[in-house]
């Protein structure tokens, strides 16, 4: 029996098929679909999937404006900010967050940094993450496939 035929396959850069995926966020729940874009910017839907390489897809989230929260977390969640200095903690709500200008990329970008490694690979993955507010986005020459996100798990 051949035993190199058990060897695990582990991905590197150059073996590594990245795809650009559209994910509409229209009426979906802000941390399900912070979750899932999490998981398909680390590549954990592929069957290729190597820890600690970026083997994930770019994904762009459009209508970033029309996420939603259950129950009452726009004002009651508190997120939290810190400048070095004494005194300088400063808390807001997401709805604070939504209502700066171009708060909603904003918060969803916050949401899916929060989903993902905190280290270089977890700042390198978020950079293939690209966060609209509107139905349009700019990336239409990479030919992106729009993917349900409901079918995902």
């Amino acid at each position: 029996m051949n035993t190199l035929s058990y060897k695990t396959i582990s991905a590197n850069k150059a073996t590594v098929t990245k795809e650009w995926v559209v994910v509409d966020a229209t009426d979906q729940v802000l941390g399900r679909l912070g979750s899932k874009v999490a998981k398909l910017l680390r590549g954990k839907y592929k069957p290729n999937y190597t820890p600690h390489v970026d083997c994930g897809d770019n994904v762009i989230i459009i209508n970033a404006d029309k996420v939603k929260m259950t129950g009452n977390k726009w004002n009651d969640r508190v997120y939290l900010s810190f400048s070095g200095y004494p005194g300088g903690q400063k808390e807001y709500s997401p709805a604070d967050l939504k209502a700066k200008p171009n708060g909603d990329a904003r918060l969803v970008m916050k949401v899916v940094k929060g989903m993902l490694p905190k280290n270089r690979l977890g700042a390198k993955l978020l950079r293939n993450l690209y966060v609209y507010a509107g139905p349009d986005h700019k990336h239409e020459a990479q030919s992106p496939k729009t993917i349900d996100i409901n079918v995902l798990k």
